[in-house]
């Protein structure tokens, strides 16, 4: 079975299901005769997921974008390895099952995973949840709980200090996301280069390091089906590293939508009755982390604008004509938004 996708990039695209079913069948005994069957799950706007199954078995498969990336992006062996070490200390992260780096079962290296049973929050409460604003306050608190137990993790007892370089970290990060943003650069957007100038001129002491998942957000969670105060499972480990805390934090809060806010192009269910406001998120991080954020306006700052450059670089590639997604053509309205949002916390006015 031969799977097109055409929604990403102009050329054709296809997948081989064939080949992925004979290399599973090599690496996991005792399947069913029973032939593959994958879906797709809802795409983003970076690597592709696939469940697939084989009788009763199930796992789910990751692999980057079609069409052109760009240089040591969408690590899929690096991801896998982190995964390898996180698994074991943090059950939250899948086990890895398989990573294949052979071009002939696939154009590009992907990997197999385990398969998490739950529901995703993205736009909207699922159905099997009751719509109270019960709902909404165990989500947030079981969201900060399974943060602060990731940065809670002993670098040194589980040998994950040696993922990452926190040295020097917050500073690479924000001098190679300006980076980024100048090589996809394609309109004129007010305060930009006010906002880079200050994060590099203001750049705080970082607190001790810990592993940053550098992608921690609700959506790359999920909540068990029967239990919206329980997390059975945190994703997409692909940028993990080792490095300032806060980080996560800033992008946390950056993607925490409130109600009535502009369009951004990250809209989320935490704009509903219930889930905490952002400064009840940061509250409740402090009082359980014990971690100080009197420099947190510098994080969010970071992060709306680390945002608005993930978005950017999208924009680029669709304006160049690299990726026809019509999902792409609006973004540059939420990169305008969150370079607003960016300069307002900068201007510490944004979580008054």
């Amino acid at each position: 079975m031969i799977e097109k996708n055409n929604s990403m990039e102009n050329t054709t695209q296809e997948i081989d299901w064939s080949r992925i079913e004979s290399y599973i069948r090599r690496e996991v005994p005792n399947l069913s005769e029973e032939k593959l069957n994958s879906k797709a799950f809802s795409n983003g706007y970076s690597n592709l997921t696939y469940l697939i199954e084989i009788g009763d078995w199930q796992a789910v498969l990751r692999r980057p974008p079609f069409g052109p990336i760009p240089p040591k992006a969408h690590d899929m062996e690096r991801e896998y390895r982190i995964l390898e070490k996180m698994h074991p200390v943090f059950p939250l992260a899948p086990k890895p099952l398989s990573f294949c780096g052979n071009p002939d079962i696939m154009e590009r290296h992907f990997y197999i995973m385990e398969k998490k049973n739950g529901v995703v929050l993205d736009h909207d409460l699922p159905e099997v949840y009751e719509r109270t604003e019960r709902t909404g306050q165990l989500v947030s608190e079981a969201f900060v709980d399974t943060l602060v137990k990731l940065h809670d993790i002993d670098l040194k007892e589980t040998g994950l200090e040696t993922i990452g370089r926190p040295e020097g970290y917050l500073e690479r990060q924000v001098y190679g996301w300006i980076k980024r943003y100048q090589n996809a650069k394609t309109d004129e957007i007010p305060n930009v280069e006010h906002i880079e100038k200050w994060l590099m001129e203001n750049i705080p002491t970082s607190p001790p390091p810990t592993i940053v998942h550098n992608d921690f957000k609700l959506n790359n969670m999920m909540y068990c089906s029967t239990d919206p105060g329980k997390v059975v499972g945190v994703f997409d480990w692909e940028m993990c590293t080792i490095g300032d805390p806060l980080t996560d934090l800033g992008s946390a809060v950056a993607y925490w939508t409130a109600e009535g806010e502009s369009y951004s192009g990250l809209p989320s269910v935490t704009s509903q009755p219930g889930f905490y406001s952002r400064k009840e998120l940061l509250e409740n991080y402090a009082v359980k982390s014990g971690r100080d954020l009197s420099n947190f306006d510098y994080y969010l700052t970071f992060a709306f604008y680390k945002i608005a450059v993930i978005l950017q670089q999208i924009y680029y590639r669709w304006k160049i004509g690299k990726a026809n997604d019509a999902r792409f053509e609006t973004l540059i309205i939420g990169v305008r938004s969150l370079i607003e949002n960016a300069s307002r916390s900068q201007r510490k006015e944004f979580l008054k």
